[in-house]
């Protein structure tokens, strides 16, 4: 027969118990799934300020969305365009990487990316090490898709820097497009020297099945990353200085 304190004691246990179980299930902690991310561009920001373009400005709204979904288990993720925005006004507008085909993989383990790119009527094929990007974490969070985040300043290419948000919670090192390497997956993202921000809207708890998601297949030219930067510089001849950097950085990364 138990006693009285055996009994308190057992009272307690469940008791906690009880209080724990829900805080616990709060947690979540996650190594494969689906994300989908809003891509805003400030057009009225990308575009320089001229007669011409001011009566552009006034015809077409200030931003553009766009929707990619990104695939991801412990060992990679898959990285493309999602649903369709159903009125894109400048979709079309020079400048804007048409890309609709575009796909980036990361490869986790061996850390190397391969993207396959659309510039104008040209298709690349651009394999290379995952992108090097220095960072510096904060102590800054904020609540994003549901889960808790850590902001991180990053810095490549000597003077381009970003802003991300990421999350411990999803144990996977990537993010969208071609940005990776923090201790936990990217759900926020701003690039703010070309006014660009990539948000996640929702985060879908399925095992995507990561083997049957291909490089589109077709003629391609394979390049590294280096050749594809070279390639890019050639098209974006036009403009001003900016102009040409704001459509080169758009393409390439």
């Amino acid at each position: 027969m138990l006693s009285t304190t055996a009994i308190k004691n057992s009272l307690l246990t469940v008791l906690l118990s009880c209080m724990l179980l829900p805080a616990l299930s709060q947690t979540r902690f996650l190594s494969t799934g689906k994300i989908e991310f809003e891509k805003k561009t400030n057009m009225h920001k990308w575009v320089e300020d001229n007669s011409w373009t001011r009566e552009l400005k006034d015809r077409l709204p200030p931003y553009r969305v766009q929707y990619y979904d990104l695939m991801f288990d412990s060992a990679q993720t898959y990285y493309k365009m999602g649903r369709e925005v159903a009125d894109d006004k400048w979709k079309n507008f020079w400048g804007s990487s048409t890309g609709e085909e575009d796909v980036v993989m990361h490869n986790l383990l061996a850390m190397q990316s391969t993207a396959y790119k659309q510039v104008f009527e040209k298709k690349f094929l651009v394999q290379d090490s995952a992108l090097n990007i220095e960072w510096r974490i904060t102590d800054e969070t904020r609540t994003i898709a549901g889960f808790d985040c850590r902001k991180a300043v990053g810095k490549f290419f000597d003077s381009l820097y970003v802003v991300a948000f990421y999350t411990d919670q999803i144990a996977v090192p990537g993010g969208p497009e071609l940005y990776n390497g923090l201790p936990g997956m990217i759900l926020g993202l701003a690039f703010p020297r070309y006014y660009i921000t990539w948000f996640a809207t929702k985060v879908e708890l399925i095992e995507p099945k990561m083997n049957e998601l291909k490089i589109p297949s077709g003629k391609t030219t394979k390049v590294n990353r280096k050749e594809l930067m070279d390639q890019v510089r050639k098209v974006f001849e036009w403009g001003t200085e900016e102009e040409r950097q704001r459509g080169f950085w758009n393409t390439v990364l």
